[in-house]
């Protein structure tokens, strides 16, 4: 297939996901090798579930179908501009190149506004509009150490 067929394929599941009212305009698919591996569409409202974004579920698509958590020889095709957790999942599954329709702002222009979150990543986490408060970190290290002294982990 060719990249076009792919973006269209993400933009006319982002359009049946509207129509049938399961979510939001986005979609989502991932290929490899001229095939597509994972699909994906919003699905935030229809399973109360905040991180059900369309890119999201086709990583969790593609990773579950190709039995790998990287898709390193893979390419992303989404009908907006990934948000900033979107981004971050893209980054984790290490996929090399993202292409997508719409962006940032004309997903804000429709109501979907993201820039407030890019803006907070950047600052300290002490300046965020969340409350983000250190917590027994001491405790909490002790697994990272098991981590480095285990030899059966999986490295990521």
């Amino acid at each position: 297939m060719h990249p076009d067929e792919f973006m269209r394929e993400a933009i006319r599941l982002a359009s049946e996901n509207v129509r049938s009212g399961r979510g939001g305009p986005f979609g989502c698919v991932i290929a490899r090798g001229g095939e597509i591996v994972g699909r994906g569409s919003n699905g935030v409202t229809a399973t109360n579930d905040p991180t059900a974004h369309a890119e999201v579920t086709a990583i969790r698509d593609a990773c579950a179908r190709q039995q790998s958590f990287q898709l390193t020889d893979c390419e992303l095709y989404t009908s907006c501009e990934p948000c900033p957790m979107c981004l971050a999942a893209i980054y984790w599954a290490r996929i090399p190149t993202v292409y997508y329709g719409n962006g940032r702002a004309d997903a804000a222009a429709a109501g979907f506004d993201d820039d407030f979150i890019y803006r907070q990543v950047a600052l300290p986490p002490e300046q965020r509009a969340i409350a983000m408060k250190p917590l027994l970190r001491a405790e909490a290290l002790a697994s990272f150490h098991q981590w480095s002294a285990t030899s059966t982990k999986v490295r990521y």
